[in-house]
């Protein structure tokens, strides 16, 4: 049986020539992986209110959408994502950790120091200039 498309979004958020990056939490799948902020897009929500929601409910920042930086489809073992990851901007509150492990603020040339969710290898490719075309 073919597994069913979730749909999610993530923020791609500068604070200069840094980017925030979230670790997951231990117990939850890929945990301790580290990802761009952001979740589970649900029914009657636009990407965008989804990523608004999700920024309020893990980072208790009220976020600026701007366009989107790319869109990734990845299969994992136990699903099927369609991530859209958006340029966005913090327009209220200061990052806490409410759900993640951890969080940072790290440059382009850090990302080899983090282990990230498979989904956003193609992220990183592109914020490093290598995409594949």
């Amino acid at each position: 049986m073919e597994k069913k498309v979730t749909e999610v979004v993530a923020a791609l958020i500068w604070d200069g020539d840094r980017f925030l990056i979230c670790q997951r939490p231990a117990h939850k799948a890929r945990g301790l992986l580290w990802e761009f902020v952001g979740g589970k897009v649900e029914p009657g929500e636009t990407k965008e209110q989804a990523l608004i929601r999700e920024c309020r409910e893990e980072l208790a920042v009220t976020l600026s959408v701007g366009e989107v930086f790319v869109e990734v489809d990845h299969e994992y073992p136990d699903l099927n994502v369609h991530l859209t990851l958006f340029n966005a901007a913090i327009s209220e509150g200061t990052p806490r950790m409410l759900e993640h492990n951890d969080i940072r603020w790290i440059t382009v040339g850090e990302i080899p120091q983090y282990e990230f969710c498979p989904a956003d290898e193609t992220i990183l490719k592109k914020l490093r200039g290598t995409a594949i075309i």
